[in-house]
Formats: structure tokens, C-alpha cells, sequence
């Protein structure tokens, strides 16, 4: 596996910061000649950090191209960027959705990716970004991990396979997973929605230091944050098999 932080052109006309991780071919080449599969990889609200890089990695040790924008980097204070992209997700994703869009034009033109086998996986606002991109129709494959669900059926219109999942824990979140559930009934398509009984809210995710101690605040602890190795494991093993079917094959 090769990686590295980049930038790369923004719908908004300025570079991006991203994270790109690349697998090995059975040669020892960076990438297969046929081109490899990819996956976008949408963060939390805390942006792109060491999380997701781990997240991006773990993709690429499973054959895939992972290319993790940085949604936050869109100028002025950290704290404001936040919250303009939070406002982003509950308005129908706005420019956040171009942006999306600019990463997967770039990572679709670069050598040895395959444009045409490209699926996004999402956690938190990146997984309500997820459904509300694969709904644009460019992506082969969603997962959306304990994100937001739009209200209305139509807005998930024209939307590629799903695969999701939510802690029961998680109690602001409760009502998503049905949400989502009656949605893809409604569109009729194929989707795999797990709640898992022992998880909590951003149980995929393993923070540190402050990040760690954020679910403990407030009205957050009604989402009960925090990493759940099993729910997690059984989640990538159910992505893997997924993608590896809608996207890979």
C-alpha cells in the first residue's frame, strides 16, 4: 500500500486537502493494471483526520483506492467550517455535494484507478453525504454509517445500493435505520440495514484525547459515542463483502 495527503481542485475553485490510499497489485506495482476499484471515504464532523486515514488504509489493504476529502477545508475558522457544512447536510448538501463530486472526477481520471467501479462510504455527516451523493447516480455502491436519513422518499431518488449501519444505543439516531429502511422498500432498492444492539453512536470510529471524551458532554450522551470492536468488525465484514460484490465485481 502507497499513501499520501494531497490536494486536489474543489468545486469552489480552490485545492482541497484529501487523503489518498493506494493498493499493491499481486506484482508489487502501486496499482493493478486494470485499474482498481475505488471508494470515497466522507468523515465525521470532525473532518479529515487520523481516524479516517486509518479507515482509508484499511480500504486499500482490501484492494481498493481510497481518497478521503477534507469537507471542512473550505476557508475562515474550524468551528464555523462545521457548522456551514453541517447546515450544508440538513439543506440537501449544497456545495458539499459539488466538492463530492470534483474528488470523484479526480480520482476517476487518475492512472490506474478504474472511473467506472467507485462506491462511498460515509460515517456520521459523512454517511448523510453518502446517501444524498449516491443519489446523484455516479456511484456503484453506498454504506452510511449512524448518518442522518433524508425525510422524503424523493430525495434518495435514483440512488444505488445501500448498505448501513446504527448502534440501538444511539438514541438520537434511533429512528434513521426504519427511515432508510421504508425509503429503499419504497425506490425498490437493494439494501442491507443492520442496528446492533450493544453499539453506541461513531462505533466504527476510534478517537483519541479530546475527541474521545466529546460523547461524554451534554445532550451527546444520549448517542452513546463510542467504539464498538464487534459491532465495528461484523460491519466491515458485511462493507467488504458488499462492495466487493456492487463494486469490485
Amino acid at each position: 500500500m502507497t499513501e499520501r495527503n494531497l490536494t486536489f481542485p474543489s468545486a469552489r475553485g480552490h485545492q482541497m486537502n484529501a487523503f489518498l490510499a493506494l493498493p499493491d497489485s499481486p506484482q508489487g506495482d502501486t496499482l493493478p493494471e486494470t485499474g482498481a476499484p475505488a471508494i470515497i471515504v466522507l468523515h465525521e464532523a470532525f473532518g479529515l483526520n487520523d481516524d479516517i486515514r486509518r479507515i482509508a488504509r484499511r480500504f486499500a489493504d482490501n484492494g481498493y483506492a481510497a481518497f478521503a476529502p477534507d469537507l471542512l477545508d473550505i476557508g475562515g475558522p474550524r468551528l464555523l467550517c462545521i457548522a456551514r457544512t453541517m447546515r450544508a447536510l440538513s439543506a440537501g448538501g449544497g456545495a458539499a455535494l459539488d466538492d463530492i463530486e470534483s474528488a470523484r472526477a479526480w480520482l476517476a481520471a487518475r492512472d490506474g484507478i478504474d472511473g467506472e467501479r467507485i462506491g462511498v462510504a460515509g460515517f456520521c455527516l459523512g454517511g448523510g453525504f453518502a446517501l444524498l451523493y449516491a443519489a446523484r447516480g455516479s456511484m456503484r455502491a453506498a454504506a452510511c454509517f449512524y448518518g442522518t436519513v433524508p425525510a422524503e422518499t424523493d430525495a434518495l431518488e435514483g440512488i444505488c445500493p445501500v448498505l448501513a449501519g446504527y448502534g440501538a444505543k444511539d438514541t438520537r439516531f434511533l429512528g434513521m435505520p426504519g427511515r432508510l429502511t421504508r425509503h429503499l422498500d419504497k425506490l425498490d432498492v437493494p439494501h442491507d440495514i443492520e442496528v446492533y444492539p450493544n453499539a453506541g453512536h461513531s462505533y466504527m470510529n476510534q478517537h483519541s484525547g479530546v475527541l474521545a471524551k466529546i460523547g461524554g458532554l451534554g445532550p451527546l450522551r444520549k448517542m452513546a459515542i463510542g467504539h464498538h470492536p464487534e459491532s465495528a468488525e461484523d460491519s466491515w465484514r458485511r462493507m467488504l463483502a458488499f462492495f466487493d460484490t456492487q463494486v469490485r465485481n
